[in-house]
């Protein structure tokens, strides 16, 4: 399997390139030349196979050239070593909870799945050392800090905004020091990523760094995170109802794994992009005109995306065809009233807590099923509520317990670098 820009399908990479170099020399995303669905029987069969099995299965194809079988079985067992439960609100309608992994978000498959597949192929070239350059809106820093702390071969480099990550965030990608700094950075989101985007094709840096990115734009995190979707129809296919996936989406690599899933053969009905008041997305949905704009701060930080690197990904996967995609996703922008009234209704009526990128994706489905009501939907809920702990308390008025994974790092001291410029990120990454 080979990958090839989405700037110049021209280049081309192998998996192994792809995920070392993290994007293409012309600044492009890599991505698979083919995608082979699975047999029928695969989905006619899934609940008889364990969630490890599911995961090989989906993505032997896409690694296969680069990573032997046993070596991708290991790698799967370590990566896949905690639950992913749907939890059943009402009688059509579930949340698929991503959040028990070690940092507590979603984005600890991805994370680990591209730590151990740097650290098998850094065995074969110990002296090749590895730079993992990486921006974060808030839970993919704790994550990739968390997957690759002490990885042989590799160091990582984590650019944050300042003032606009959780305390409990910002704990988790600069407390553990090893082989993991942190850069705080001032400014948005999209600042940190141009800043990454930049040194990647800076001559100056790359020169005597290899550097790779563990952001969605590498597909070694991106792919991975298929597997959710799997694991929730093998968890709901009994329903034997449309299935509709909503999903709270920022850089929009998470709901581009879930169509991969989709590509592969899952019975899927509808996407549904749900975003917060970074509305890129759905007024594209809506006009047919792409138009990035600076992203927004709100209370679900880490979907505060102006400009989501993946819906490059996600037109290709419909061949560019608007009404192919169109037919397959919607998006919806919601506000932080709309946000913390949904957690409100939700907490008051199950006594279930949602965190507010949860409650977006909850939102994203209920306007979606009111004119779909023969669906199953499943909402995808990408974070602990703990991780946003003064947002819950504030909304619902209540304390919650705080778990071992997230007491360990409360008390450990902050080690961050304040920037504030491309200029000051070379100079770091070169001294």
């Amino acid at each position: 399997m080979n990958y090839y820009s989405l700037g110049n399908t021209k280049i081309t990479a192998s998996f192994k390139e792809a995920v070392i170099a993290g994007i293409a020399p012309d600044k492009g995303l890599y991505f698979p030349e083919k995608i082979s669905p699975l047999p029928k029987s695969f989905f006619d069969t899934i609940e008889d196979l364990s969630e490890h099995e599911i995961a090989f299965q989906a993505i032997h194809q896409f690694v296969k050239d680069d990573i032997p079988e046993a070596v991708l079985r290991e790698i799967l067992s370590i990566v896949l070593d905690f639950e992913f439960p749907v939890v059943e609100l009402e009688p059509q309608l579930g949340t698929l909870e991503l959040f028990h992994g070690p940092t507590m978000a979603f984005k600890d498959v991805g994370a680990r799945f591209m730590a151990q597949c740097l650290g098998y192929f850094s065995k074969n070239t110990p002296k090749e050392k590895v730079t993992v350059l990486v921006a974060t809106s808030g839970d993919t820093g704790g994550a990739v800090a968390n997957g690759f702390l002490g990885v042989a071969g590799v160091d990582v480099v984590i650019l944050y905004p300042s003032g606009k990550v959780s305390d409990i965030q910002e704990k988790q990608l600069t407390t553990l020091g090893k082989n993991i700094r942190a850069l705080e950075v001032e400014g948005t989101f999209d600042d940190c990523q141009k800043m990454v985007k930049q040194a990647f094709l800076d001559k100056s840096i790359t020169s005597s760094k290899k550097l790779t990115s563990a952001n969605s734009i590498n597909v070694a995190r991106w792919l991975p995170q298929l597997f959710y979707f799997l694991f929730a129809f093998k968890h709901v296919k009994s329903k034997g109802k449309e299935l509709v996936f909503s999903v709270p989406s920022g850089n929009f690599g998470n709901i581009c794994a879930g169509m991969v899933a989709q590509q592969l053969g899952m019975p899927v009905h509808h996407f549904v992009a749900a975003t917060n008041s970074n509305d890129t997305v759905p007024q594209f949905m809506e006009t047919r005109h792409y138009s990035p704009k600076p992203s927004i701060a709100t209370i679900s930080n880490a979907m505060d995306v102006g400009d989501p690197s993946n819906f490059i990904r996600i037109r290709q996967l419909y061949s560019n065809n608007f009404e192919k995609l169109s037919q397959n996703l919607s998006s919806f922008s919601f506000d932080e009233v709309s946000t913390k009234r949904a957690m409100k209704t939700v907490h008051q009526k199950t006594g279930y807590v949602m965190d507010p990128h949860g409650a977006v994706g909850f939102l994203g489905l209920k306007k979606y099923m009111a004119k779909n009501s023969n669906a199953y939907g499943v909402f995808l809920e990408t974070a602990h509520p703990i991780k946003f702990l003064p947002v819950v308390q504030e909304t619902l008025g209540i304390s919650l317990a705080v778990p071992p994974k997230i007491e360990k790092v409360l008390h450990k001291e902050k080690r961050a670098v304040k920037i504030s410029s491309y200029k000051e990120l070379k100079e770091y990454l070169i001294a």
